[in-house]
């Protein structure tokens, strides 16, 4: 199977992998390929299943192979809703990316030429959320080799579009952690936002219709900035204690803070004694070995698989050197 995630951090997830014990056979800009995979994998964007590997010197020849590998592909079976059709290979590669949008408009014209309404369901863009896809996935590790598969699984990353009111950058990665969690902030939910400033992630939720408490000591901007259902107190994130009996709907949490800090003085109290009923917590890890702290976070004993066992872990498009943690507290 080839597995992409953000180039550069191609190495980490090859680490990933080989931690779980699984035996890495290529790598390259934004992608690995290998054997086998765990279930859950915080580096891997999406997962291409059984892939073949497809050659050609030149646009049509690789159009054409990869129009007789998807024609093969479809015997016995019926296409009767839209399928993701997607084309992609690491933006490193300069001038690839016209190689690509070539071999796929030859790819259509193919296909549009054989089998019309099947060409005309044809989406060019992964589903919205995490889970399996039967479609067609091409990934380009050059320009004559390319790695195409029908059943993909997607763990939820994707690209975000930005909001000119937005206060930072951050409020990329807020908008991407609901994709992944497939739940979002609604109208007359609460969020608590520990560590707001600038108020991304407030905004994010505020726009939506919650109310939300922005605990920070520094000062809200853009958006956030005196917006009706964002009350901003300033304190240290560390100290801050919801009213008793008082449960949020949603803790939101990204500081530039030690992962074990957070963890230990923000996550666990949360959790333990559910303050919370769902949260996104972003955990820096430039100073520490990520891969470490992955199989940390793993362990049935940590407080995520004891309190909320079905987090999902990811290395979010919009991340840097950080790992968005996003789920529900178990009831009781």
């Amino acid at each position: 199977m080839l597995i992409t995630c953000q180039a550069g951090f191609e190495s980490l997830l090859a680490k990933e992998l080989a931690a779980d014990g699984a035996a890495v056979l290529a790598q390259g800009p934004g992608w690995v390929r290998t054997e086998q995979a765990p279930a859950e994998l915080a580096f891997a964007h999406w997962i291409i299943r059984d892939e073949v590997e497809v050659k050609g010197d030149s646009v049509n020849a690789l159009a054409q192979r990869l129009a007789d590998y998807f024609l093969q592909s479809l015997q016995g079976e019926r296409i009767t809703d839209p399928w993701p059709c997607v084309f992609d290979g690491p933006a490193e590669l300069v001038g690839l990316g016209r190689r690509i949008s070539g071999v796929e408009d030859a790819f259509r014209e193919r296909i549009r030429k054989r089998l019309s309404r099947v060409a005309k369901l044809a989406v060019a863009d992964l589903p919205r959320g995490a889970g399996p896809a039967r479609g067609l996935a091409v990934w380009f590790t050059d320009f004559g080799t390319a790695f195409a598969g029908r059943d993909l699984l997607i763990n939820g990353q994707r690209r975000m579009a930005d909001d000119t009111q937005a206060p930072s950058r951050s409020y990329l990665k807020i908008e991407e952690a609901y994709v992944v969690l497939g739940r979002e902030p609604v109208e007359g939910e609460t969020v608590v936002d520990l560590g707001a400033a600038p108020g991304g992630w407030s905004y994010s939720a505020a726009k939506r219709g919650a109310q939300v408490i922005a605990i920070d000591n520094g000062p809200l901007k853009g958006g956030a900035l005196d917006h009706p259902r964002i009350e901003h107190r300033q304190e240290d994130a560390f100290r801050y204690v919801p009213a008793t009996g008082q449960t949020c709907n949603w803790l939101f949490c990204d500081m530039v803070e030690e992962p074990h800090h957070v963890l230990r003085h923000i996550v666990e109290p949360w959790l333990e004694r559910g303050w919370c009923r769902h949260f996104v917590v972003n955990l820096k890890f430039g100073r520490v070995d990520p891969v470490a702290l992955l199989q940390e976070l793993r362990q049935p004993d940590s407080i995520l698989q004891r309190y909320a066992p079905g987090v999902r872990i990811r290395h979010l498009y919009h991340d840097r050197e950080e790992f968005t943690l996003t789920g529900e507290v178990r009831a009781g």
